[in-house]
């Protein structure tokens, strides 16, 4: 079992920037493919961003593209969301999910979870 701890929300005005972070421990962190989701309110959640074991790819939803970036350090097990250009549709529960496979690319493959980090943005 792995445990996500994400930290890093918070409320920011329109156009301001943020930085996700999650700690993983427990099973393995290095070789599998990690996410990021949220889940704004009424809403289900979504996909938002994901990345390889290596670091060498990375996938984003549409929403998000050219604004958000992430990354990992396998060194420090944590996970990161750069979040920029930030907008009120950006308002969530922001998660922290681990894949089965290397790939991060899979939106089904996800299967550990933190307990999530709110970001509400201002207009």
């Amino acid at each position: 079992q792995v445990q996500l701890v994400e930290s890093g929300g918070g409320l920011v005005q329109a156009g301001g920037s943020l930085r996700l972070s999650c700690a993983a421990s427990g099973r393995t962190f290095a070789f599998a493919g990690m996410g990021w989701f949220r889940q704004a309110p009424g809403k289900e959640r979504e996909f938002v961003a994901g990345i390889n074991w290596s670091s060498t790819s990375t996938y984003y939803a549409d929403s998000v593209k050219g604004r958000f970036t992430i990354s990992r350090d396998s060194a420090k097990n944590t996970l990161y969301l750069q979040m920029n250009s930030l907008k009120p549709e950006d308002t969530a529960v922001y998660y922290c999910a681990r894949s089965t496979d290397s790939s991060g690319a899979r939106t089904n493959s996800f299967r550990d979870w933190g307990q999530g980090t709110q970001v509400t943005v201002s207009s």
